[in-house]
């Protein structure tokens, strides 16, 4: 009757999906492990059995996917034409943290490193084996009854389990099979079955690669175990897992997981390239007074990328208004940023046609434009697989095989080089840094999303962006890349102190990073560091974006790690979105912080473009935009700015920043020096103004007595020095 009652329940609970619980056939009804007995693991033999038929699948995750709903969200069907009825339970949250550690427990652990708060799926290791953050859970001893167990806290629907090997450089350990047990009170066990026999399940091959094993009987309870069977020959019983199950809700309790979501109503699933491309298409048609889309290029397999931007004036840049960017996606598996750009698009538009002030002025003063997806043939790799079984690095890299977190010019080593090598290091160019001949060559092993990314920056003037990651939670500032490549070493740049705050302040108004009793997610306390870090002390990374973006032009970039899991499921899309928006928002507004301003020839009032812009006591210069308009990104002070350019006389002001965001205003404007106006005068064939020639001549007079004067200390110090050592010989 209990049983009977409880499948009942479970039917009802699941709103008529499960229809099959109510029949007779033991392959379709949903049982309930309400029974004593436990599962027999007598055996200690590490040879494989053949397995039964339960299900696995290295490929892809279509199970996954309820009714075969695809990831896009959209119903698909099979070549049958019929529905899958499987159901589309997410995983419990090993991976994302969303499961405590104390609610995973394990028969024995084989160190401190290696228990069972380990055993999440896609976990990294530590450097050394043995450390406190090792890249598995593995057992003590090499038997069948070991086992890994995870409470769910409340009745839940199992439908499956996905099982990596143990993540290490030194070592090889991975389970080949296991069964699955289920209980609601973790004292009386009962064995998934396949019919009549125990449910044999097929584990993995290598340690990488995620592999699903889907129960034969969907089945409710709270506990479920993971016990091994077989095991990598001369290996440990070491293995990585998530679980996936649909809590069984009871009607009686006040809470209910829907709170946890976003009442922005956007469109939160992940979004293939078609899809991305329709919901960007939607986007204009709904907002098509601040919204346009663009092109920058193609992937190598010819895949477009797509920028929206978003603006009062779309299309055109407004002098003294800054340029922002959003870019996600360089590493195709790490999609939380594409889903994030994709949901700040919808509701940068929609809240502008409500009226929410801040989003109107942000649209209103700002020219955003939003990249979401840098890589979109690594993305497709990804997507294929899904977003538990793409493992940690399918899909990173392009389809030639690049990083393109590498793929930058690596313009560090260029300039510390020269500063080495110069006398005057002063003279060194710290910005505007050219790219090297080698890199411009065609047979450069450069993606075509990197020079579509490069010549991008060229057109637009952009002052602030971020880099979207994923795979941790922190935000990182340049240097990326130390000096001589060393591992790691803090590298910061003359603008540190501003880029610390950039940083701040995105990881202190994200609702992860910022919440103290946080978990971390592989093996780094970045929450020591509140949560940021300069790049070179995480580790090197020559030829980044970050440092490229800083050092060739004039903008700042940091990079955002945004969640332990690369892939999320689609179910955990609109609490990140939750997680994110604030800081998505203020960090945009960093944008207008420091000063702004125009400069302009004095005597025709045009705008000077490429005017070097110089704060004194900052080793980094930026340059005027192509109407004369600059911004400097500061933070709060008194600055003494100098403003110069070839032919022109140098202008200096005192420009002082607030603690508001709000960038003050300090135009310059330049003088022409007699020499500049002589040469534009002959140019033009035009008869020399004799106030022009005296100017000149007067000119060239102060110079000569100045390299004159300069020329006779020369001589008198020369001769001092000779009559210093002729006394000294005497």
């Amino acid at each position: 009757m209990e049983k009977t009652l409880c499948t009942l329940a479970a039917v009802v609970f699941l709103g008529g999906i499960l229809d099959a619980a109510l029949t007779d056939d033991p392959t379709s009804r949903i049982s309930l492990p309400f029974g004593n007995t436990t599962t027999d693991g007598s055996a200690s033999s590490t040879d494989r059995p053949a397995p039964t038929a339960a299900k696995s699948s290295t490929v892809r995750d279509d199970h996954l996917d309820g009714k075969n709903i695809g990831r896009d969200g959209g119903q698909k069907e099979d070549d049958s034409g019929t529905e899958d009825k499987r159901l589309d339970c997410p995983p419990l949250g090993l991976e994302s943290l969303r499961v405590d550690d104390s609610q995973i427990q394990a028969s024995s652990s084989k160190a401190t490193g290696l228990g069972p708060h380990r055993g999440r799926l896609n976990i990294q290791s530590g450097f050394e084996d043995g450390d406190l953050y090792d890249g598995a859970w593995c057992a003590d001893y090499k038997d069948r009854h070991q086992w890994l167990e995870v409470d769910a806290m409340h009745l839940t629907l199992f439908t499956g389990v996905i099982l990596q090997g143990r993540n290490s450089i030194w070592s090889w350990d991975w389970v080949h099979t296991y069964k699955v047990q289920l209980s609601n009170d973790s004292v009386s066990w009962e064995s998934c079955m396949n019919g009549t026999q125990e449910a044999i399940f097929e584990g993995n091959q290598d340690a990488e690669t995620p592999v699903l094993g889907l129960l034969p009987v969907p089945t409710v309870a709270r506990f479920i175990r993971i016990n091994p069977q077989t095991w990598y020959t001369n290996g440990s019983v070491c293995l990585r897992a998530e679980v996936l199950g649909c809590r069984v809700h009871d009607t009686t309790e006040m809470y209910s997981e829907q709170e946890e979501g976003s009442q922005d109503g956007l469109d939160f699933r992940h979004h293939n390239y078609t899809e991305m491309r329709k919901l960007m298409k939607s986007v204009t048609e709904e907002c098509p007074d601040i919204t346009r889309v663009y092109t920058i290029g193609k992937s190598h397999e010819g895949l477009k990328l797509y920028v929206m931007e978003i603006s009062d004036n779309p299309g055109k840049h407004e002098l003294g208004e800054p340029e922002f960017r959003y870019v996600a996606g360089m590493h195709g598996n790490e999609a939380l940023g594409r889903e994030l750009v994709l949901n700040l698009m919808q509701y940068l538009c929609r809240e502008y046609k409500k009226g929410n002030e801040r989003v109107v002025r942000l649209v209103t003063e700002t020219r955003i434009h939003l990249l979401p997806s840098m890589n979109p043939d690594g993305y497709e790799v990804a997507f294929q697989k899904g977003s538990e079984l793409a493992g940690w690095a399918d899909g990173r890299f392009t389809f030639q095989g690049i990083d393109l977190n590498h793929n930058f010019p690596d313009l560090n080593t260029i300039m510390w080089d020269a500063e080495l090598m110069a006398a005057d290091k002063a003279k060194v160019p710290n910005h505007y840094i050219p790219m090297p001949e080698y890199y411009t060559k065609e047979d450069a092993m450069v993606a075509p999303v990197t020079r579509a990314v490069i010549n991008w920056m060229q057109e637009i003037p952009f002052v602030l962006s971020a880099n979207l990651h994923g795979g941790e939670l922190v935000v990182t500032y340049p240097y990326d890349c130390t000096r001589d490549w060393v591992p790691k070493e803090d590298t910061p740049t003359a603008d540190n102190a501003f880029f610390r705050w950039l940083a701040t302040v995105y990881a202190s108004t994200n609702r992860v990073m910022s919440n103290p009793n946080r978990r971390h997610c592989h093996y780094e306390d970045f929450q020591a560091y509140n949560n940021i870090i300069n790049g070179g002390a995480w580790h090197t990374v020559p030829g980044s974006m970050n440092d490229f973006s800083y050092l060739h032009h004039n903008c700042f970039e940091v990079t955002v790690e945004l969640s332990c899991d690369k892939f999320p499921h689609v179910s955990e899309l609109p609490v990140e979105w939750e997680n994110n928006k604030e800081s998505l928002l203020i960090y945009m507004e960093q944008v207008h912080r420091g000063i702004k301003g125009v400069v302009r020839d004095k005597a025709t009032q045009r705008g000077l473009a490429d005017a070097i812009i110089k704060v004194e006591d900052h080793e980094h210069d930026i340059r005027s935009a192509a109407g004369g308009d600059y911004w400097r990104l500061l933070n709060p002070g008194d600055y003494k700015v100098v403003a110069w350019t070839p032919g022109y006389y140098p202008s200096a002001r005192q420009c002082r920043v607030g603690m508001e965001p709000r960038a003050t205003t300090c135009d310059f404007a330049l003088t022409r020096t007699p020499v500049q106006r002589l040469e534009e005068i002959r140019a033009k064939g035009g008869r020399v103004p004799q106030d022009v020639q005296l100017r000149v001549r007067a000119l060239r007079l102060r110079k000569l007595r100045a390299s004159t004067k300069a020329l006779n200390q020369r001589r008198e110090g020369q001769q001092r020095a000779r009559r210093a050592r002729g006394a000294r010989r005497a």
